[in-house]
């Protein structure tokens, strides 16, 4: 017997006035960046008049050698606070996804992705509380440790996702051909992960390279980021080469998530 009516799937799309305000929506969110890279190429050392189209502040942007120093601090930090949060994510997405079961799993995931719930000036505040309390002062080392903490959640979600989309049963195939554990991780687990572990990476860099907050918290003499050095500049005013810096930091962030996401996506 036919039904009969069939059931509908509901279509938001459908609603009066979704394509507007979403258009909207988007021009809100969007206008803004798109007025800095555009304001980036202006020639008039006001950012706010155009006067004509000029690479002039890129130039002075690359010239400055505070901001240089600035850039090799942020990368130094992120390349360091970045492979050691994803080898301990990868250690943790393993426990919770490969490893047999125990009381306070839950617990321990939730302990895991805790810096994600955390408004970033609380994990700050808390770190720099820390510190203090105890005497750590290693320059370079306290940031590396606060952004290698915060990264740790950003590097686990995509080797997670992509351990849970596995095949089982290739690691079931090199245990039945007497393949020890430890082969089967380098032969058949680690090989498969590594999207997913390349994935986590670059995420965590660019995590690591745009914050600001725990960074103003954290650091010390000598130990100026880039998201820092801008806030600085900021302090004057908005100008041409703020937008120019501003502009190269959004292409490379854009550049990395995206990569990152691809990642994530690839299969094996």
């Amino acid at each position: 017997m036919l039904p009969l009516f069939k059931r509908r799937r509901l279509d938001i799309q459908h609603f009066p006035g979704f394509g507007g305000f979403s258009f909207l929506f988007y021009l809100y969110l969007y206008a803004p960046i798109l007025v800095l890279i555009l304001y980036s190429f202006n020639a008039n050392q006001s950012a706010t008049v155009w006067t004509s189209f000029s690479l002039d502040w890129y130039r002075a942007a690359f010239n400055n050698q505070a901001l240089r120093s600035a850039a090799g601090n942020s990368l130094l930090i992120a390349v360091c606070a970045s492979v050691i949060a994803t080898v301990i994510a990868t250690l943790a997405a393993l426990g919770t996804s490969r490893g047999a079961r125990f009381k306070g799993m839950r617990l321990s995931i939730g302990a895991i992705m805790l810096p994600l719930v955390l408004p970033e000036i609380v994990v700050g505040v808390a770190t720099l509380g820390l510190f203090s309390s105890i005497g750590l002062s290693l320059g370079y080392g306290n940031l590396i440790i606060a952004h290698t903490v915060f990264c740790i959640p950003f590097a686990y979600l995509p080797i997670r996702a992509r351990l849970e989309d596995m095949d089982l049963s290739l690691e079931q195939a090199a245990n039945d051909l007497y393949a020890g554990p430890w082969r089967t991780f380098t032969k058949v687990t680690l090989p498969l992960l590594m999207p997913g572990i390349f994935s986590g990476l670059m995420l965590a860099f660019i995590v690591s390279l745009d914050n600001f907050v725990i960074s103003m918290m954290v650091s010390q003499a000598g130990t100026t980021t880039l998201p820092i050095f801008i806030f600085g500049m900021l302090r004057m005013g908005v100008t041409p080469d703020v937008n120019a810096v501003s502009t190269l930091i959004l292409a490379v962030s854009v550049l990395f998530v995206s990569l990152s996401f691809l990642l994530g996506k690839s299969r094996t």
